[in-house]
């Protein structure tokens, strides 16, 4: 019997996802959603350790398995040991963004790039192998709804995400008759830390709240729902999408 006809497609059991930036935000509620579906879920961060963690809003780590992995540099990704042999589903959903300004210094710029864009082609080329190796190998890319709008103030993050749209289309073709399916999710407004400049800034919250046809900021639930359902047998038919999660914020 295939997984698609069984009882629930969205059981994970038995199966190993790798979520790197899963220490908090979009990543770590995509982190606990696996893990509430009976996988195996390791994450990765930036700090020592997942005791530097603690306490923190938006970061969860009960139940999860932490590494620290510095994904600004290649050799540090080329040099990495994963916890783990097997590996189904790969979700790239580390992220940084430098506002007033900044990312127009070349320097800002280029950090941005790096951790955004490159790091999700090395990761992709090193976890290629194991996820050829699964039954149903499956990548998912988080990038932004700023890959289809311009964002006059972040052009790094503008850029990296655009990527990282392009990537997911390339990345699914080149490797759809390898069995591994690559998709993605252009995230809207979540309420993360990553969003606390317009989150916790009343009149820039209340325009983005006024554009959004569903009223609310997203939560990092919704996005983990939309990651499920890509690598699960209820997507087995896509590759290369990028779905768009931001409460028709785009639609304008």
């Amino acid at each position: 019997m295939q997984k698609s006809e069984m009882e629930n497609p969205l059981d994970f059991s038995g199966q190993n996802v790798f979520v790197v930036g899963g220490s908090s935000g979009i990543g770590n509620g995509i982190a606990q959603g696996f893990r509430r579906q009976g996988a195996r879920v390791f994450v990765a961060g930036t700090r020592s350790c997942a005791a530097d963690y603690q306490g923190e809003s938006g970061s969860d780590l009960e139940g999860l398995e932490y590494s620290q992995l510095d994904v600004a540099s290649l050799d540090a990704i080329d040099s990495f040991v994963p916890p783990f042999d097997q590996l189904d589903v790969l979700v790239l959903s580390q992220g940084i963004i430098f506002y007033d300004g900044q990312e127009f210094d070349p320097v800002n710029f280029r950090k941005v790039i790096d951790v955004n864009l490159i790091s999700l082609m090395g990761l992709c080329a090193k976890f290629f192998p194991l996820l050829k190796a699964s039954d149903n190998g499956s990548v998912v890319v988080i990038s932004s709804t700023a890959a289809f709008h311009s964002t006059p103030e972040n052009p790094a993050y503008n850029a990296s995400k655009t990527g990282a749209f392009g990537l997911t289309r390339t990345l699914g073709q080149a490797w759809a008759r390898e069995g591994v399916r690559v998709n993605g999710i252009a995230p809207g407004l979540i309420d993360t830390r990553l969003t606390k400049y317009t989150v916790e800034n009343p009149e820039k919250l209340a325009a983005n709240l006024q554009k959004i046809p569903l009223g609310r900021l997203g939560e990092t639930a919704d996005i983990a729902n939309v990651a499920l359902f890509l690598a699960s047998p209820l997507s087995a038919y896509m590759v290369g999408e990028t779905l768009t999660v931001d409460g028709g914020r785009i639609l304008e």
